[in-house]
Parts: C-alpha cells; sequence; structure tokens
C-alpha cells in the first residue's frame, strides 16, 4: 500500500509541474496565506516525503499546511486558480498519508 500511495504521489508531483501557475495568483495573499508559498511549500513537503520519513517539525508542518487549505481554497474566485490549488491540495494531502502510513 505504501509503495502503491508512492507512485501516486510521484506521479501527482509529475503532473503539477506540467500546470502553469495560476498568474493572478503571484504576489497574491488569500486568507493570510501568501499563495506561492503556499505552492512552494506543498511541493517541498511532498518531496520530503517521498525521501522517507519526516522529522516531527516537519510532520507538524505538513499538517499545519493541508489544514490551510480548507481556509484558502473557499476564498479563490478563479476556476483555473481554483482548480490548480485544489490539485495541490491533494498533492499535500496525499503526502500526509504517507507520512502517517509511515509511523504506524
Amino acid at each position: 500500500m505504501l509503495e502503491e500511495k508512492l507512485d501516486a504521489l510521484a506521479q501527482v508531483m509529475a503532473e503539477h509541474m506540467t500546470r502553469p501557475f495560476p498568474p493572478g495568483c503571484r504576489g497574491l495573499d488569500v486568507e493570510g496565506q501568501d499563495m506561492v508559498l503556499l505552492d512552494a511549500d506543498s511541493y517541498g513537503y511532498a518531496a520530503v516525503v517521498r525521501e522517507g520519513p519526516l522529522s516531527e517539525q516537519h510532520r507538524a508542518g505538513l499538517t499545519r499546511l493541508t489544514a490551510v487549505f480548507g481556509k484558502v481554497l473557499p476564498a479563490i474566485d478563479d476556476e483555473y486558480a481554483a482548480e490548480y490549488y485544489t490539485h495541490v491540495r491533494d498533492m499535500a494531502v496525499l503526502a500526509a498519508e504517507i507520512a502517517s502510513l509511515r509511523e504506524k
């Protein structure tokens, strides 16, 4: 199961790299969250999860990050940006699932 999720995460990350960043999100702050950093942090955590178990600090950061999407996604009014960040959220959630599986 872990290997399947790791493969899925690799696929989601590859897909993410093919998507253009929503131009309207550059320099945009939504619900107190810088949208460029949200994107970069999500990809960064996913990359760390692919490499192995997370430190306690990284686990806490990933948990905080995934919670941010609950506030940010409903506040995005651009259709492409909402789709883009839904994909980013899915990547972060999958990374969190993998991190949890490794803790068991």
